[in-house]
């Protein structure tokens, strides 16, 4: 689950070629997701990542759980879904 995107700023001095000393900065976004998995918070870098997938319409999954198995466990959940009969009685808003 995406939570926020947070900014740091990291200031650097490099010299030019005539010696005279100069700052600069850089923006470094870090985004915050809870795990869909674990539900434990965890970070990522936000140069590292789709900017499609900073949205809750994805499932995130932090690097101590196994992302495979947890895509085949959502997999099941869905195959549940459409193996159901169409004459079921449950309400199709609870699926």
């Amino acid at each position: 689950m995406f939570i926020e995107i947070n900014y740091q700023i990291n200031t650097y001095t490099r010299s030019s070629k005539n010696g005279v000393v100069h700052s600069y900065t850089r923006k470094l976004g870090i985004i915050t997701f809870r795990c869909d998995n674990c539900s434990s918070l965890f970070t990522r870098a936000r140069g590292k990542m789709d900017p499609k997938r900073l949205s809750n319409n994805y499932f995130h999954v932090c690097n101590n759980c196994d992302s495979k198995k947890f895509a085949q466990k959502k997999k099941i959940e869905r195959r549940s879904i459409w193996d159901k009969n169409s004459s079921s009685l449950e309400d199709i808003s609870k699926l």
